[in-house]
């Protein structure tokens, strides 16, 4: 049953990425500098690799997460809102901004990407704790 939790939490982030994406791809496309085709989309949108990568991310965040859940005795839909959000929002984000800010990235693509980590952790944390 703990697969399937991880699974489905891997899914979710995943899903949840796509629609956070794409309601801010065009932003994200121009601030990261993503090449791209002619259609203004990005380049690489028919290579599989990136997505494949990003699954495979998901569902190793969330088995970590299930993980930390476990161990710390978090078992409730809000206790899972809430831990995924911490984690992904004073754990994950932070990272992001350091790396950002070195490599002298904007902030707003920071935030977008950040608030990805937070709020994509969120959506895991909650799925991880509702079986």
């Amino acid at each position: 049953m703990e697969l399937v939790n991880v699974l489905a939490a891997g899914v979710a982030g995943f899903a949840f990425g796509a629609v956070w994406y794409t309601l801010l791809g065009s932003t994200w496309a121009q601030l990261s500098g993503v090449p791209l085709d002619e259609n203004g989309l990005p380049a690489n949108r028919s290579n599989p690799l990136p997505y494949i990568r990003g699954f495979v991310a998901m569902i190793i965040v969330a088995g970590m997460m299930r993980h930390v859940f476990s161990l710390s005795g978090i078992d409730t839909a809000g206790e899972g809102l809430i831990s995924g959000l911490g984690i992904g929002a004073f754990m994950a984000a932070p990272f992001m901004a350091t790396c950002y800010g070195f490599a002298g990235r904007s902030r707003r693509l920071m935030l977008i990407d950040g608030g990805y980590a937070a709020f994509g952790s969120a959506v895991m944390g909650l799925v991880l704790t509702l079986f």
